[in-house]
């Protein structure tokens, strides 16, 4: 999808695997890229949902309860994208704040 709209759009962000990846870039014709952003929560869970629950139903295949949502700190990932007076990106950076993945704050 970035290739696709590279030239077209500021910023093509993913965000399935809820797992930040580490392949911020600009494209060649100036559109800012990161396969996934990664979610904002805790990352001391599954996918933001306590992780009882989805382990017993990963090793017993059984379903005993409703998922419960995570109670810890949370982290807030995204990208921070610049662009110029064409509308396209001239930077991109990641962020993260909080919780337990390493930080990412640009600077400004």
């Amino acid at each position: 999808m970035g290739h696709f709209a590279d030239g077209r759009a500021s910023l093509v962000a993913g965000t399935h695997s809820h797992v930040p990846t580490a392949d911020a870039q600009i494209l060649p014709k100036g559109t800012a890229f990161q396969t996934d952003l990664g979610m904002c929560g805790d990352y001391n869970s599954v996918i933001g949902m306590d992780p009882a629950e989805p382990l017993q139903r990963f090793t017993k295949k059984l379903s005993k309860a409703r998922f419960t949502p995570a109670e810890g700190e949370g982290t807030v990932c995204g990208v921070w994208v610049e662009t110029g007076t064409n509308g396209l990106a001239t930077r991109i950076e990641p962020v993260r704040v909080g919780g337990r993945l390493k930080p990412s704050i640009p600077a400004l």
